[in-house]
């Protein structure tokens, strides 16, 4: 299937390692220019260097709302054009219960996990309505779905970021601009081993917990997120699409 994105602009976020970088290689595979953001600049560019395809890499962090508003910008004058795919992303606040953070911490995962994408968007999105095609993605959580224990911070500012998405997808429809979360489950990321304690009790726990038997793969998130930048995808918006192996139980 031809996704019709070739030669499109896209800039995900936190595409050093894991579930960013699944998704700045398929939507390579298919053409697009992609502009690869992490913290660290040389693993960034370490990552770009093994994507086949055209890429640029970036330093940002998601706690720098005054860069995350320039990135855009900065993108636009790499390529020579500005940014059409928007994939936001970001590694997740720490685990712990409700009363385990202090107000800076909850702060700091505010400011990740919304405000860091509104700024993105807020930068970004002018230009995509202007030429009237444009997709953005959240990278999301099945959180927003069904509440994860010991995670109380992504569970609560993961559920406003898809109020914000949401909200976004209804103002810009008619200007040929999608917006869409996918809930995440389960991936083979170093976040999930992290906080199973090792990649190898992760998957231990998936072939008990999730109906597939087994974790996804970066790969195979970065293939929905390509088509949901794609030309076929553009009757498809303001959805919460879960990718998680059949985890969730609930319809």
């Amino acid at each position: 299937m031809r996704l019709g994105i070739e030669g499109r602009v896209a800039l995900v976020m936190a595409s050093s390692k894991g579930i960013g970088l699944g998704i700045a290689r398929s939507l390579a595979r298919e053409g697009a220019r992609v502009a690869m953001v992490s913290r660290s600049l040389e693993r960034v560019e370490e990552a770009a260097a093994t994507v086949d395809g055209e890429t640029a890499a970036f330093a940002g962090d998601t706690d720098d709302l005054e860069r995350m508003a320039a990135l855009p910008e900065e993108v636009a004058e790499r390529f020579g054009a500005p940014v059409e795919i928007l994939a936001t992303n970001t590694g997740g606040p720490p685990m712990g219960a409700t009363g385990d953070h202090g107000q800076a911490e909850w702060g700091a995962a505010y400011r990740s996990l919304v405000l860091a994408p509104r700024a993105l968007i807020a930068s970004a999105l002018p230009q995509m309505r202007e030429r009237r095609w444009g997709r953005i993605v959240n990278v999301g959580s099945s959180s927003t779905e069904e509440v994860i224990d010991h995670l109380a911070l992504s569970n609560v500012h993961r559920m406003a970021a898809v109020g914000y998405f949401k909200t976004l997808a209804r103002e810009v429809a008619r200007d040929g601009v999608t917006v869409n979360t996918v809930a995440t489950g389960k991936f083979a990321t170093d976040r999930l081993a992290d906080n199973a304690g090792s990649m190898e009790a992760a998957e231990a726990a998936a072939r008990e917990q999730v109906p597939a038997g087994r974790l996804g793969t970066p790969d195979e998130y970065g293939d929905l997120v390509a088509f949901l930048c794609s030309e076929r995808a553009s009757y498809l918006t303001g959805t919460v699409i879960p990718l998680d192996g059949g985890l969730l139980r609930s319809p």
